[in-house]
């Protein structure tokens, strides 16, 4: 028997996470295990609550929600032992995506974690992510978007209609009349690689955005290294063109599309090059305005999913 600390978002998954959570939580003990109900009113409060958890010693974190939800638990137990449970109710899920959790069976998405509590966890990479002074820090797992993606993301993260994975692209489609392209400076692993309008930078650990924008088709989430993905200044007919394409990954072989990899990223807005870049989002999560650091930390993250 393990002793779980359970966090639910009851926002998620069109308002149902609640009642789907509070199913998987019931699963658990039926089988066997012991639940601590970790949920508060909001975010802040669930995050002081897992914290506390981990703490007064629970055996793994399990989170239900989408990828905000996954994003909390990541920094609750990055840089420690204990293991991350994911049950993907959310809309995106790109990081259970990636992971190869199942997201729309709940016996089947509670027994995966109890398989990883049996054979133990998976040990995948985390990315900190800070500001240039260090005065502030935290982690995350998938992608950070600077740039149009990042946009997309901010008014996804607010419009109230569509429900689901539609959201993001109307506000793709909302996005691009106020679209430019962005000016920016990215450093990697110490040395200036990019220094040119952008229409977009994303970081990426995993490999999807958006509910499945496969914005990083390459990346892997163990091989310590990050994927930075650059799309040039191109102009609002060829983003419409090309952004479609990240749902297949293919955008990457796009000329104006590169690919560059690195331990440590650094990006900078550059306003003399082109529009001020729009603040970063990770996980689906506003970080803040750049610069910002991006540095790949080797297996600093446990998290109850099949090993690949």
């Amino acid at each position: 028997m393990a002793v779980l600390g359970m966090v639910v978002n009851p926002t998620a998954g069109k308002g149902k996470a609640e009642s789907r959570g509070a199913r998987c939580a019931d699963l658990f003990r039926q089988r066997g295990h012991e639940v601590v109900d970790l949920s508060a009113p909001d975010l802040t409060g669930a995050h002081a609550s897992a914290r506390q958890a981990v703490v007064d010693g629970v055996d793994a974190l399990i989170v239900a929600g989408g990828d905000g939800m996954t994003h909390l638990g990541v920094n609750v137990v990055a840089g420690t032992t204990l293991p991350l449970g994911i049950l993907p109710l959310g809309t995106g899920n790109d990081v259970a995506r990636v992971l190869g959790l199942p997201r729309h069976d709940l016996l089947a998405a509670v027994k995966a974690i109890e398989d990883g509590l049996d054979n133990g966890p998976r040990v995948i990479d985390a990315v900190r992510v800070s500001d240039t002074s260090h005065s502030m820090s935290e982690w995350y797992a998938g992608v950070l978007s600077a740039g149009f993606d990042a946009a997309v993301n901010a008014r996804a993260n607010v419009l109230r209609w569509p429900r689901g994975e539609s959201v993001y692209v109307r506000a793709l489609f909302a996005e691009l009349s106020r679209y430019h392209p962005y000016g920016f400076e990215l450093e990697i692993d110490g040395a200036v690689a990019w220094q040119s309008a952008a229409a977009l930078i994303s970081v990426a650990n995993g490999s999807d955005i958006g509910g499945g924008m496969h914005i990083a088709p390459d990346a892997s989430l163990d091989d310590g290294q990050l994927d930075i993905v650059i799309a040039g200044p191109v102009s609002v007919a060829t983003l419409i063109t090309v952004f479609p394409r990240i749902y297949r990954g293919t955008h990457v072989s796009h000329p104006q599309v590169m690919v560059l990899r690195g331990r440590e990223a650094i990006i900078r807005p550059r306003p003399d090059l082109g529009a001020p870049p729009p603040d970063a989002h990770t996980d689906g999560e506003r970080v803040g305005p750049l610069p910002l650091v991006c540095t790949c930390v080797p297996g600093a993250l446990r998290v109850l999913a099949p090993v690949s």
